[in-house]
């Protein structure tokens, strides 16, 4: 009985971290899919194309449902990849976890700068994200508020599992 709470207990961390990657990624591709849907009529197939589009380049457009579930698929992946930084780091660092809402409302910005200006324009995708107005705008708050705040706050809970 004592080693299956053991297990439980030590494993209780990672499912805090998974919780933050794929409530934050939820909350920015619902964003995406949202916010495109109404400004341009953009299906949802095309936004998560436009995701794999970062590994396949303009070919992501050409193939249908598979490369729209690889584009979701790299979406959570890399989501996730930003919550278990953010642990990692604050285990090393416990003021990203005992001030979690600013914190993670800053990783939200540094969040959005490195995709935006390192990771869009040096993927297959090249150039940088919207440069619609309104779109960039949301954007920042929405990796403020949507990403990196969740993150934080999973993060914090994950770091407390541990203790």
């Amino acid at each position: 009985m004592a080693t299956s709470s053991v297990s439980i207990r030590s494993a209780r961390p990672w499912w805090w971290i998974l919780a933050g990657g794929l409530v934050a990624g939820a909350l920015d591709i619902a964003y995406a899919c949202v916010f495109w849907a109404v400004k341009a009529g953009v299906s949802a197939q095309r936004i998560f194309q436009s995701v794999a589009a970062g590994l396949l380049g303009k070919a992501s457009f050409e193939g249908g449902t598979a490369t729209a579930a690889l584009g979701l698929a790299l979406h959570f992946l890399i989501a996730t990849s930003m919550s278990l930084t953010y642990y990692l780091v604050a285990r090393r660092w416990p003021l990203l976890w005992r001030q979690a809402v600013p914190c993670g409302l800053l990783y939200g910005l540094l969040l959005y700068a490195i995709m935006n200006f390192i990771v869009v324009p040096l993927s297959a995708a090249g150039g940088g994200g919207g440069k619609d107005p309104l779109w960039v705008a949301m954007s920042v708050a929405v990796h403020a508020l949507f990403i990196g705040l969740p993150i934080a706050l999973f993060s914090r809970r994950a770091i407390v599992a541990r203790a």
